[in-house]
Order: C-alpha cells, then structure tokens, then sequence
C-alpha cells in the first residue's frame, strides 16, 4: 500500500482492503496493510476500529507498527490499543538488532514514549548522542530527548528541540507517513505549550491540501 495511503479515501480504502481480505486472508503483508488501515481509522476518527485492528491484527514482535498507532491515539487523546511489552522493548534495545538502523530504534522509542518510560527514553537520547553515526546523534538523539519531555509533561523542551530539527528528520528513516508522527508530536508540543497559531501554522499543508481529518482536527485541540 502506498504512503499515502493515510492521506484519501479515508474510509473507502479501509472497507475495500477488508472486502480484499476476507478473500484473501493469508495474503502477505497482511499485518502491514492493517496497520495502515488503523491509521486510515485514526485519521477519519474511527479510534475504536483503530484499536480494534492493531489488536487483533497486529503480534506480539510488531513493536513500530503497535507503537506508531498507539502514540498517534495517545496524541489525539484517545486511550490506546494494547501497548507493546516494555520488557520486550528493553530486550530488543539490548540487542544489536535494535541499533541496527535508526529507523528502528526510532520505533522503539515510540514504543517507549506510549509506556511513558520516561528514564528509558532519556537513557536512549543518551546512548544516540554518544554513537558515532551522524544520524543517530543529530537526529535520533534530540527526538528521543523530545519524546521524554512530552512524557514528563514538559512541552516547552519538547517543541524546541523537534523545531531545531526542521526538515533533517527525513534523516530518521521510513516513509512519510511513518515519520509525520514526527510532525504529530510537535503540534501537540505546541498546543500544550499555549502556541497554537505555531500549530495550525505546522499542519497546514495537511489541513489545506487534504481530505480534512478528525485526527488533525484533534492534534490541533487545547
């Protein structure tokens, strides 16, 4: 499914991959086109069919796919689905495997930004400013930094730090719409900080150019 997939047929799209499903219930990158489905009910507002999906679609080691739907309901204000494991996140940040690429330990960054594991996210902003790799220092680092000041209500360090960043956190790795959580969480930084001209102004490409979404609808919200 293409990237921007979360951006038309809101509705429509997810309906159509059910139908295609039902047919087809082994097809591959089954757990994948439901996650972008969950992202699809997040956008039209659906949080229930959201949770619902990433619940019963989604296993135990899909740690990024659970974690960036979760993060984006928690964002909107929504209760989540059911959380990664955070024993299984520590274990996957102990093993090479999860240093392996920015990317994925941008994920369970997330991953522990919807546990709310404040220390743990500190401790991995850490570890990224102390790697030799320019992208895990640059980039990484100060997102994770960011995520541990939105966790510890402190918005005001959060937005400094993601606005810093700008456009260099293409820099992270995935598609668009995988790092638009990004952008997500700096919209709510600004809100909770008492900035929401900053706000509207950072998502109006978004609300302008797209099918209008309750999820935007909802970031944008005191």
């Amino acid at each position: 499914m293409a990237a921007g997939t979360l951006a038309c047929g809101v509705g429509a799209g997810a309906g159509l991959l059910d139908t295609w499903l039902a047919a087809d219930p082994h097809a591959m990158q089954r757990r994948h086109l439901q996650w972008h489905a969950a992202l699809q009910s997040i956008a039209a507002g659906d949080f229930a069919d959201a949770r619902q999906r990433a619940d019963t679609e989604l296993h135990h080691d899909d740690v990024g796919m659970r974690s960036a739907a979760n993060w984006r309901l928690l964002l909107a204000g929504q209760a989540p689905a059911r959380a990664a494991d955070l024993d299984h996140i520590h274990r996957l940040l102990a093993e090479p495997g999860g240093w392996a690429e920015t990317f994925h330990s941008f994920q369970l960054a997330l991953g522990l930004a919807v546990a709310g594991d404040t220390d743990s996210l500190r401790g991995l902003a850490r570890r990224a400013a102390a790697d030799p790799r320019p992208d895990y220092t640059d980039v990484l680092a100060p997102v994770a930094h960011a995520l541990a000041h939105i966790t510890d209500s402190r918005p005001g360090p959060a937005l400094d730090l993601l606005t810093a960043l700008g456009e260099q956190t293409e820099r992270i790795g995935g598609v668009r719409v995988e790092r638009e959580i990004i952008q997500d969480t700096l919209a709510r930084a600004l809100i909770d900080a008492g900035e929401p001209g900053r706000a509207a102004h950072l998502l109006h490409h978004r609300t302008s150019t797209r099918r209008h979404h309750r999820y935007e609808d909802l970031l944008l919200a005191p």
